[in-house]
């Protein structure tokens, strides 16, 4: 039930930026420009933000399915806790990449 508000969020910062593009094409001359980068500018660290939020939901997600899997089988609880790890650690290093390419847009 989270992820349905999660998308109606993503769809209203979409359609919060879509209204908001227009102004940058009604500014005069120069300013259009420079309205356009910082809308550009806004927009990635808004993508940058929607990557820390999904990173945070994939390694709850491990996380919740290590905790389920220990519990139905204690004795596995060594291989279950490596793979956790490994797949947490991956998913962190690609929400960093997607956060670092939002800040440097």
């Amino acid at each position: 039930m989270n992820l349905k508000k999660i998308a109606k969020s993503a769809v209203f910062a979409a359609a919060t930026a879509a209204v908001m593009l227009p102004v940058a094409a009604l500014a005069q001359d120069g300013a259009a420009e420079a309205a356009g980068a910082g809308m550009g500018k806004g927009l990635a660290v808004l993508g940058a933000g929607l990557a820390v939020v999904g990173g945070g939901l994939g390694i709850g997600l491990v996380g919740k399915g290590a905790v389920e899997s220990i519990a139905r089988q204690p004795e596995a609880a060594g291989k279950i806790q490596i793979n956790m790890i490994l797949a947490a650690a991956l998913i962190e290093g690609a929400t960093l990449f997607a956060v670092a390419v939002g800040f440097l847009a």
